[in-house]
């Protein structure tokens, strides 16, 4: 065996051993979940008078959405006199005349609400909500994206947890409004659970560090600003400030039982931005403040367990190189006659793969709801996962060359039900080249199945299907979505009569 030979052969097991230990962090994950399910928080005593709160809704270009946004948290129960509502808008297309009527009726109807619109998107969402705290006059400050509907009792169930002066934070559940919408939402919100059924429970029972979402959450003012205030710097302003506040001493509280519902993206292109911002700004994040807490002297597990949570998207680039040196190990071990070394794969793609379809088969499980038939979704779950590898490195890529780009908002419709309508909505994610990567992957792993069955190494067919199937569904529906023909005659027509691309 050649030394290039053994260099593929060491790589591919390297990474696989990476991947493994990553995958086996959901094991602990799970583990600490159940071990500290019990540990309910309780608020340490109720207020006599409640304090005052201001709810802020950051809004950028949510026509579909807004009116049922602010009519939502109008009609939260909380007494009038000790909240507010900022609708912070930076849209600039029709959203403006939508929101500021809905703002003016709501006004007439009793409800303190105000309409605040920037000329320009100076920091995107982080900047418009640390404008709207420059004139808050609540001591609590709520944050609801444009695309949630909270609960009537979403304050009544929450702020009763500040009578403690050291919680700085209190995070509730999100809930999908258009779980059943397709197969894709259906992944998504199983995606969603695992990490608020499981991750976020078992984090913070636990006594690990975990982060507000942005949105259906509720902060005392007091720590935002003790934490630095809401900064820019980072693609996750939320994830940033949960750290720094946590860093800084403050407790958070999570809140599974209180669950607020919201859409998921029902367009392939809408959620790689969405996944590809949540990525880059979690790897920026890393960048900024794991140093800071690996010197700190926060106890171990803090330490260990905020280093796997911030440095987790590092696995997609890993799942690429896995992907190329698949087919080539395959084909090395098997010329050299190492079949017993073949089956050295096993166990790493076991530990890699069966943690995910075990995390979110308990996610539902705890969720209840019928959650056997979800059960279908798992290799469809794990295919996507593989699929979004792409998508997904590029963001690790760009935020570890410090590669500026803006918030790239994901375009909500409204959607619920079996409504196709999206496909004539205004709002859609520009489509990009990156499908014909994803497509060149599935095609390359092809050429690898062939060979499998060629030489009957049969015992690697549903891994390397599994990769195939993953980037040829993300890369196909991403083309079919984009619809290129008519990307092709909006490109062709006059400027004028052309609907803005949106962010």
């Amino acid at each position: 065996m050649t030394r290039v030979e053994l260099l593929f052969l060491a790589t591919y097991f390297l990474v696989l051993l990476i991947l493994s230990v990553y995958g086996s962090h959901r094991y602990v994950m799970a583990f600490l979940y159940y071990k500290y399910k019990g540990n309910l928080p309780a608020p340490k005593r109720k207020f006599e008078v409640l304090p005052r709160v201001t709810i802020q809704l950051p809004v950028y270009n949510e026509m579909y959405v807004v009116e049922r946004l602010i009519d939502a948290v109008a009609s939260i129960r909380y007494p009038r006199e000790r909240f507010e509502i900022q609708v912070l808008d930076d849209s600039t297309d029709e959203t403006q005349g939508i929101a500021r009527a809905r703002v003016e009726q709501q006004r007439h109807a009793g409800v303190d609400i105000t309409y605040i619109h920037r000329d320009n998107r100076s920091g995107y969402k982080a900047g418009a909500l640390q404008e709207g705290l420059r004139v808050a006059s609540g001591e609590l400050i709520a944050v609801f994206d444009a695309d949630f509907v909270p609960s009537q009792d979403f304050l009544l169930r929450s702020v009763h947890f500040f009578s403690d002066d050291r919680v700085g934070m209190v995070q509730v559940r999100w809930e999908h409004l258009n779980r059943d919408y397709s197969h894709l939402t259906q992944a998504q919100a199983i995606f969603l659970d695992g990490h608020f059924v499981i991750e976020h429970t078992a984090r913070n029972r636990s006594g690990r560090f975990f982060n507000f979402n942005g949105t259906a959450g509720v902060w005392r003012r007091a720590t935002i600003e003790d934490a630095g205030g809401w900064q820019h710097d980072t693609l996750t302003e939320d994830l940033d400030l949960s750290y720094r506040a946590q860093l800084a001493g403050w407790r958070f509280v999570y809140l599974p039982e209180v669950v607020s519902p919201a859409e998921v993206p029902v367009e392939m292109n809408a959620f790689k931005s969405q996944q590809h911002r949540w990525a880059k700004g979690s790897v920026q994040t890393a960048r900024k403040l794991l140093p800071r807490i690996l010197r700190s002297d926060l106890s171990r597990e803090v330490k260990v367990e905020a280093f796997f949570h911030l440095t987790a998207n590092f696995t997609y680039p890993l799942m690429i190189l896995l992907t190329v040196l698949m087919p080539v190990s395959l084909v090395i071990r098997f010329k050299h006659g190492w079949y017993e070394v073949l089956l050295l794969d096993l166990p790493f793609f076991w530990t890699a793969t069966m943690s995910v379809a075990m995390f979110y088969l308990a996610s539902q499980r705890e969720i209840g709801m019928q959650w056997w038939k979800r059960i279908k979704y798992l290799p469809f779950i794990m295919a996507l996962g593989i699929g979004m590898c792409v998508n997904q490195s590029k963001a690790v890529i760009e935020a570890m060359v410090g590669y500026e780009t803006g918030f790239t908002r994901t375009p909500k419709t409204g959607m619920q039900g079996r409504d196709r309508s999206w496909l004539k909505k205004k709002y859609r994610t520009l489509l990009t080249a990156q499908p014909l990567l994803e497509l060149a992957l599935g095609a390359y792993l092809t050429s690898a199945i062939w060979f499998a069955l060629d030489k009957g190494v049969y015992f690697s067919l549903p891994f390397l299907l599994l990769f195939q199937w993953g980037f040829f569904y993300v890369g196909l529906v991403s083309l079919l979505q984009g619809r290129i023909g008519q990307l092709l005659r909006w490109v062709r027509r006059p400027a004028d009569d052309v609907a803005p691309a949106l962010e």
